[in-house]
């Protein structure tokens, strides 16, 4: 499918801006509902899975799999728009973009994602250029992180977690779990320091996984570094400064590789809009966190890594909102009030071995909301990993992506 192009000022029932899986799911799920005039503004020319950038850093995916061309999953009888959002006036309902040229829309839907803020950390972004750092936050970095954690037979490796919001927090620590059993099967853990750096007092809010992950966390060794934060990186001299803020105190830790997750935000042209909260520093779009509704401007919505709601944020909870965004901006448009609701529902597959998985799931307050009628269903299963490194792909290619799942 080819990008529009067309004149200066265009205008669209339904505009969304963002093409991963919100907008695309949603946009599908709008169509089957009857919506005739959708437009999506993406500028990107790949579409990323990105649950599977874990496993591309662990070795257990190859890259191929996360990516395909962003026009086979546009939807049929939607209008792509490659060009990028830079501001939205939610008075005069205009989106205006990159090239100069502006969308009006009936109905706005904002999911453009998270923005990974790699200056924030001092040297953090001249590591991961470096022959020793890397990442699964990105999908130039992940298969460089397999490299250099699949080639090291000993020192030491440091993962970190970062404060504030990010999407999918769990994810930071999958490549850690799929690197020490790869190790602990060559031999060579033992000569392997493995360091955490979390800045939550547990290694993960939700009861269930937090005893999950600590008793693998105890059987590879790695040293969890809790309450603390990387606050800047010597690329050269190889090493990470860390702060424990509940003691008040910094040291730094020397590393051989360093697989670092960056501070994020909302993108830097959505924190200038009026769409975030009066003096909300973080951007995010302001919503009722249950119908995903503007408080301040009804013909708007929000969904996913964007949106100012309750829930970790995470595909898992994707798969819930655009439901409830559908089913409410359909009935917005046809002059009604929608009675969908969101449950603040989230998860996170941890994959602790590289054959096994913590399936965590959760509400805002971190309680344990099981969907699947499965007793231990949240403890380390074989068949959860099958779940989410097999079946959950294509689930997302062929059903989530389509609006059927």
């Amino acid at each position: 499918m080819a990008a529009a192009q067309g004149p200066a000022e265009t205008h669209h029932q339904v505009v969304v801006i963002g093409g991963g899986n919100a907008g695309i799911s949603l946009a599908a799920r709008l169509r089957r509902y009857g919506a005739k005039d959708i437009a999506v503004v993406e500028p990107s020319s790949d579409h990323l899975y990105q649950p599977l950038f874990s496993h591309i850093a662990g070795g257990t995916a190859e890259v191929a799999e996360a990516i395909r061309p962003q026009a086979s999953v546009i939807p049929r009888g939607v209008t792509w728009i490659q060009d990028a959002a830079v501001d939205v006036d939610g008075g005069l309902n205009a989106v205006r973009l990159a090239s100069g040229a502006t969308v009006r829309y009936d109905q706005l839907v904002v999911c453009p994602g998270i923005q990974k803020d790699w200056d924030a950390v001092p040297g953090l972004a001249d590591a991961m250029a470096s022959e020793h750092g890397a990442s699964n936050y990105e999908i130039e970095l992940a298969p460089k992180a397999w490299t250099l954690l699949r080639t090291l037979r000993q020192g030491t490796v440091v993962f970190n977690l970062p404060p504030g919001p990010l999407t999918c927090g769990g994810a930071a620590q999958k490549p850690m779990y799929l690197a020490c059993d790869y190790w602990a099967q060559q031999g060579v853990l033992s000569k392997i320091r493995v360091v955490l750096i979390v800045p939550t007092s547990t290694v993960f809010p939700e009861a269930v996984a937090n005893e999950e992950l600590n008793r693998k966390i105890a059987k590879y060794g790695i040293e969890l570094r809790v309450n603390s934060e990387i606050t800047g990186v010597d690329a050269v001299g190889r090493t990470v400064t860390v702060r424990d803020n509940a003691a008040g105190s910094s040291d730094t830790v020397a590393y051989d590789v360093l697989h670092a997750v960056p501070p994020q935000s909302a993108p830097d042209w959505l924190k200038s809009t009026d769409l975030p909260a009066p003096g909300d520093v973080s951007g995010f779009v302001e919503v009722d966190p249950e119908t995903l509704r503007s408080v301040r401007y009804p013909a708007v919505w929000s969904l996913g890594d964007a949106a100012a709601t309750l829930n970790s944020k995470s595909g898992a909870a994707l798969r819930q909102q655009t439901q409830v965004v559908a089913k409410n901006l359909m009935a917005a448009l046809k002059g009604k009030s929608g009675s969908a609701r969101y449950n603040n529902y989230s998860a996170c597959p941890f994959t602790v071995s590289r054959s096994t998985v913590v399936f965590s799931e959760f509400d805002d307050q971190y309680r344990a909301k099981p969907s699947i009628p499965w007793k231990g269903i949240m403890r380390e299963r074989r068949a959860t990993f099958i779940l989410e490194r097999r079946i959950l792909p294509r689930v997302y290619w062929k059903l989530i992506l389509k609006g059927r799942a």
